[in-house]
């Protein structure tokens, strides 16, 4: 049976720098990881990981727990699970999609969790193992998310900057973290041009937004543009503008938020905040890893929001 010992050998390496790459590699060079790597694939080694896990007493899982029903039409759930494998894997763990409902069936090293509710606070909180939440929070709990409130300020920002005259925001009926932080961003804009803050809220449904605007199209002169907190309800928003006779982007303006698949199949596409989803789900990843092997906390960590541009601006 070939050893790690062989490994090093064939790679002409140290035993020491052979663990590293199994069980580090981020911490490895590339061009280490690639003679280790390929000595490996020659001798057909393959890395014990019952056995490791044994002694460290690890079951090597880790749990994402999602809290809030998939919408299994977009690929945002399966972008953040592609991104959290991608960085488990190369540290040899597995992942496991788990609900509220089974959450506590079989054992793991960790949690990432997302759509947490206020309701769900206490119960996460007494939680042994490591956690990284996945979604801004404000009670103490590491998390990794966009700059949600710098998003809406920019998108507030760039439709003033296009002619628009007024701003109406069209926020999502929840109290949580991310919505309040949005809301934030678009009154920080107004407010800095004295303008007066519109809100509305509502579920996060587009049909919701779609007959918001049949309701009361007569309020809305033109040359406003929608900023919405969600690209679900921005596309609400356009189709009860197209309805009713309104022209996208010469006579409203429309903005959302998330950018993973819905702002591409509007007509036009909806300018918005483009999360790196993938990217984010990665470093839940690692920073769920470094709380598990230091056992130290790891704050937030906030994503720049990127602009992505469609047809519901001007241009």
């Amino acid at each position: 049976m070939t050893t790690l010992v062989d490994v090093a050998k064939k790679a002409n390496v140290s035993k020491m720098t052979v663990s590293r790459v199994i069980n580090h590699p981020d911490k490895v060079t590339d061009e280490l990881k690639r003679l280790v790597y390929d000595a490996m694939h020659e001798l057909d080694y393959h890395p014990n990981m019952i056995a490791k896990a044994l002694v460290n007493k690890s079951t090597m899982i880790i749990k994402l727990c999602i809290l809030e029903d998939i919408d299994t039409t977009e690929p945002y759930y399966m972008n953040l699970m592609l991104g959290i494998a991608k960085t488990l894997d190369l540290h040899q763990y597995s992942l496991q999609l788990v609900t509220r409902r089974n959450f506590d069936i079989g054992n793991c090293d960790g949690y990432i969790i997302t759509g947490m509710r206020q309701q769900d606070v206490e119960w996460i909180k007494k939680l042994t193992k490591p956690v990284i939440m996945f979604g801004e929070n404000r009670y103490g709990l590491d998390y990794v998310d966009t700059n949600n409130k710098m998003g809406t300020y920019l998108l507030s920002q760039l439709a003033l900057k296009k002619g628009y005259d007024r701003l109406i925001y069209i926020g999502i009926d929840s109290k949580e973290s991310f919505e309040y932080s949005r809301e934030a961003g678009y009154i920080q804009q107004v407010q800095e041009k004295r303008m007066v803050p519109e809100l509305y809220r509502f579920d996060n449904h587009s049909h919701l937004g779609e007959e918001f605007i049949e309701k009361n199209w007569d309020n809305f002169t033109k040359n406003t543009a929608f900023i919405c907190a969600s690209d679900r309800l921005a596309i609400g928003i356009e189709r009860g503008i197209a309805r009713r006779g309104g022209k996208i982007p010469e006579e409203y303006g429309v903005t959302g938020f998330d950018g993973v698949f819905l702002n591409q199949v509007a007509s036009p596409k909806i300018t918005t905040v483009k999360q790196s989803i993938i990217e984010m789900g990665s470093t839940c990843g690692e920073n769920l890893l470094d709380k598990i092997e230091n056992n130290d906390t790891q704050g937030s960590i906030l994503f720049e929001p990127k602009i992505c541009l469609g047809g519901t601006l001007r241009e």
